[in-house]
């Protein structure tokens, strides 16, 4: 039931005009700084540079693109999940919803999953764009893999944070804009603690433990950070609706 879920709404996302312009806007911007990193790393490699100080092309694009990913997404997140639940509450829907003969947690998971497939396609274009430099280079595949692993995490738990605040309200744009500032404290309060690792910010910071990833290093502590982030979410969307359905 969670794979129907997904699918439908994988349908709905691809059956929306918002869906394709947000999906090809970050294309667009992820192929502008794929390829705006090609050019400077010519420009920057073929100057006066000592050996010593060269860096690989997969390090110097790869960091272009991936760097701006945790930017990209926490703008265009809220914006595709502000629908997921809201809207359901709106049209007054939820209650057919409660009614139908699954679960609470199959509902939940499965809008989920649908929207994690959604942007994985992002990841995968990514991935796949900065693979094409191996046809006249020699890349780090594991540093590829690597940022693409923290990549669909990061994606994963703003999805997460994104379902729960759809479930709030019903009101999509109230949801997206708590959504927004929500992320975008996470992301800039991290970057203003990072000359102080102790400080307790830095721990709850997704961008703090992003950065790992961006590095090419799959981190144990960094994984069970983004799987815990993800799973409190969802657990928190659940037992919302759950309190719904009990007060009717």
């Amino acid at each position: 039931m969670i794979v129907n879920i997904a699918r439908k709404e994988l349908k709905s996302l691809f059956a929306s005009p918002m869906g394709w312009i947000i999906l090809a806007l970050l294309m667009f911007g992820f192929g502008f700084l794929y390829l705006d990193g090609v050019n400077k790393y010519f420009e920057v490699m073929s100057g006066s540079i000592r050996p010593a100080e060269r860096q690989g092309i997969t390090i110097f694009v790869g960091q272009n693109v991936y760097g701006a990913a945790n930017f990209l997404m926490t703008v265009a997140i809220p914006i595709l999940t502000m629908r997921l639940i809201s809207e359901e509450r709106r049209s007054q829907t939820l209650p057919f919803l409660f009614s139908a003969p699954i679960s609470l947690t199959e509902i939940v998971v499965g809008k989920f999953l649908g929207m994690v497939i959604f942007l994985g396609i992002l990841v995968l274009y990514i991935f796949i764009m900065l693979s094409s430099m191996n046809i006249w280079a020699d890349i780090d595949f594991g540093y590829l893999i690597g940022n693409s692993f923290g990549l669909i995490l990061l994606i994963g738990s703003f999805c997460a944070l994104g379902i729960y605040f759809s479930s709030l309200t019903s009101q999509p744009i109230i949801a997206a804009i708590s959504t927004f500032i929500a992320l975008f404290a996470m992301v800039i309060f991290g970057n203003f603690t990072a000359s102080d690792p102790g400080h307790w910010f830095g721990h709850i910071s997704m961008s703090k433990h992003f950065q790992s990833f961006t590095r090419g290093v799959i981190d144990t502590s960094d994984v069970i950070y983004f799987i815990l982030f993800i799973v409190t979410f969802i657990t928190l969307t659940i037992r919302r609706l759950d309190s719904d359905r009990l007060t009717g």
